[in-house]
C-alpha cells in the first residue's frame, strides 16, 4: 500500500453502492492460519538421548577394552614362545648322526655336572661336542632318583615356565624325560653319541667290579661299577661300552679325565628311548647310583 513499489490505485467506474477511486487491492487481513509445530521438547526425550549417548559410549569402551585384550595376548603368546620355543627344543650341540670326523678320538669332555644325588656329583662322560642328547628314566626300584642340571627340553609350557625361574640354565644343559620303566624317573641317566665315542669317568673314585653285560641272554659290552671318592655310600655304574683294556679292579679314575671305554651300539637287541629325541638310533651310555649296601652282583 505504501512505498516505492506500492501499486498505484486506478479510478476505475465506481459500482452501484461504492465510492469512486477506491483501489483493486485486497484489504489486508488481520489474522492467519499455520500448521501446528512440535512442542520444543517432548515429555522424555531427552533421557532417552542420555540413554543412547551412555551406550554408544560403553560401546566404544568395549571395543576398546577387547582391542587391548587380543594384543595382550598377542603379546603374552609371542614373548613365550620366544622365551620358551614350541616344546620341540633340542640340544645345543648337533642332534644328527656324527660325521666321519665324530668318530675320531674325541679326547676327554670339560669337566661339567650333569647331575647329582645328594652330595655325588655326576660329571658329563661324554665330551660335549659328541653329546647328541641326554635322558632321564626309570631304571628299576634298586637305583636312586637323580637330580637333573639344566633344564627340562621337553616339558610342557607350564613346565618349561617353571624350568625358566627355577631351573638351572646356567649350565647351558637340556635334558629330555622318557617316559617307561620300573622306580623312580630320573633313576637312569642316559648321555647319547655316536658309536666308538670315548667315554670317561663320571666320578673320582676307585673301580670295583669289572662284569659282562648280559642282553638277550648275549654279552654285549660290560658294566663297570665305581666307588666315589668321599662317597663310600654309594657305587655309580656305567654301562652299554667296551672297556678299555688299562683297566682292571682297583683302578683309581679321575673324573672327566680317566678313559674308561667306548660306546657300543645295542640297537639291534634293544629299543632306545633317547631315538626319540635324535637323528640316530639312540646310541648311549648308560648311568645309574645305587647304595653300596643294597648292590648286587649282574
Amino acid at each position: 500500500m505504501d512505498g516505492a513499489l506500492a501499486l498505484q490505485p486506478e479510478p476505475s467506474p465506481a459500482p452501484v453502492g461504492r465510492p469512486r477511486g477506491r483501489s483493486k487491492l485486497k484489504e489486508p487481513r488481520t489474522s492467519g492460519t499455520v500448521a501446528l509445530m512440535a512442542w520444543p521438547q517432548a515429555p522424555g526425550l531427552a533421557t532417552r538421548v542420555a540413554q543412547r549417548d551412555q551406550e554408544r559410549l560403553r560401546a566404544r569402551r568395549a571395543r576398546r577394552i577387547a582391542a587391548l585384550l587380543v594384543v595382550s595376548g598377542v603379546c603374552v603368546v609371542t614373548l613365550l614362545l620366544t622365551a620358551f620355543g614350541t616344546g620341540g627344543a633340542r640340544l645345543a650341540s648337533s642332534t644328527g648322526p656324527a660325521p666321519a670326523e665324530r668318530l675320531l678320538p674325541s679326547g676327554p669332555p670339560q669337566p661339567q655336572v650333569v647331575a647329582l644325588r645328594d652330595t655325588l656329583r655326576v660329571q658329563l662322560p661324554i665330551a660335549q661336542g659328541r653329546v647328541t642328547a641326554i635322558g632321564y628314566h626309570a631304571s628299576g626300584a634298586g637305583a636312586l632318583a637323580l637330580q637333573p642340571v639344566g633344564t627340562q627340553a621337553n616339558a610342557g609350557l607350564f613346565g618349561r615356565l617353571v624350568n625358566r625361574l627355577l631351573g638351572d640354565s646356567s649350565s647351558g644343559l637340556r635334558y629330555y624325560l622318557v617316559e617307561g620303566g620300573v622306580g623312580p624317573q630320573t633313576s637312569g641317566l642316559d648321555v647319547g653319541a655316536p658309536v666308538d665315542t670315548d667315554v670317561y669317568a663320571p666320578v673320582d673314585g676307585t673301580i670295583i667290579a669289572i662284569s659282562d653285560q648280559i642282553v638277550n641272554g648275549k654279552r654285549f659290552g660290560v658294566r663297570i661299577d665305581l666307588q666315589p671318592s668321599g662317597n663310600p655310600g654309594y657305587v655309580v655304574t656305567v654301562e652299554n661300552l667296551r672297556a678299555d683294556p688299562s683297566l682292571n679292579v682297583g683302578t683309581t679314575v679321575s673324573a672327566a679325565r680317566s678313559k674308561i671305554g667306548r660306546v657300543i651300539d645295542l640297537s639291534s637287541v634293544e629299543g632306545a628311548g633317547l631315538a626319540h629325541f635324535t637323528q640316530d638310533r639312540g646310541q648311549h651310555v648308560h648311568i645309574e647310583v645305587h647304595a653300596a649296601a643294597s648292590l648286587t652282583s649282574p
